[in-house]
């Protein structure tokens, strides 16, 4: 009989889906060398190897194949008990797994407070990533929700927006376009544009507006992070297009302005999104309902000129 244990199961699936170990032991918050240690016990219980290492890469052995199929299983169904002993708890005492593309972690904290402070047995684990990485986690089960900006069409997700997103074009407030009243979309050829990742949904928002209005902006230094795009348009590196959440205190503190141009703010909206089909918990389905009913009038963004 095998003595396998759930913890070297979670292991080993982690491992075989990122096929890293290093990947799984930041997903697992444990040491690379524990994870090693895991995958080894397994194997010796199992009798086969299940992972194999050429050069840098890791590959799935027969045996890990086939485990893996049966562990993401396993999963699934812990995931669903877990759902299931929640229903049980109630609202006293659930869990809310969420994550947020990091532009919406200026705004998401806020909404969560409130959430918690209606209901105050539950805890909350808050994942910030980048849209590609929220979505894998969606595919993979890892969470109950995300909230991002309008997710792809072709992913068996449902979505529904809850607040609107605006994206404006924000400059140094000493910057000489600070002055005008009205700056034509085609003025901004020439400028030089901060810009987010390929993937990232902002940059894919900014890169059609500019495509749809046949103007081609020179783009300066490229980052995955929304603070660093701030930080490089306070200290005059170039312009740069960001949502309205993202900016309230640079903007209050005068470190930023808003750029009246033709056509901005682009409005977007932001969603809460789950894997279609998905058994929510007590508590998933709370937050969701919170979202679409509260969120908006919660986070009222005052229009700035």
């Amino acid at each position: 009989m095998l003595h396998l244990t759930l913890r070297q199961l979670k292991v080993f699936e982690s491992v075989a889906r990122h096929l890293s170990y290093s990947r799984a032991a930041d997903e697992l918050h444990l040491t690379q060398p524990a994870v090693s240690m895991q995958i080894k016990q397994l194997e010796d219980n199992i009798g086969l190897p299940l992972l194999e290492q050429l050069g840098k890469r890791i590959y799935l052995t027969e045996a890990g194949r086939e485990l893996y199929q049966y562990s993401r299983s396993i999963a699934q169904q812990l995931s669903d008990m877990e759902v299931a002993l929640d229903e049980l708890k109630g609202m006293e005492r659930g869990k809310l797994n969420i994550s947020v593309v990091t532009t919406a972690n200026y705004f998401a904290p806020h909404l969560l407070a409130k959430f918690c402070q209606r209901y105050r047995g539950v805890t909350v684990s808050l994942n910030v990533s980048n849209r590609e990485a929220v979505l894998k986690q969606l595919a993979d089960n890892l969470i109950d929700l995300a909230i991002m900006g309008q997710p792809p069409e072709n992913l068996d997700i449902d979505s529904e927006s809850f607040m609107e997103n605006p994206l404006v074009v924000v400059a140094p407030s000493d910057h000489p376009l600070c002055k005008e009243r009205f700056i034509p979309v085609k003025r901004l050829a020439k400028e030089i544009f901060l810009v987010r990742e390929s993937g990232s949904g902002t940059r894919s928002a900014m890169e059609r507006f500019f495509a749809a209005h046949k103007v081609a902006i020179n783009k300066g230094m490229e980052t995955d992070t929304t603070e660093a795009i701030k930080q490089a348009v306070q200290a005059g590196m170039g312009l740069g297009i960001m949502s309205l959440h993202t900016v309230e205190l640079e903007l209050e503190t005068n470190r930023l302005k808003i750029l009246n141009v033709q056509g901005f703010p682009i409005v977007r909206y932001w969603y809460v999104v789950n894997r279609k089909n998905k058994r929510l918990s007590s508590v998933a389905n709370a937050f969701r309902e919170f979202l679409l009913k509260e969120a908006e009038k919660l986070m009222l963004v005052s229009k700035r000129s």
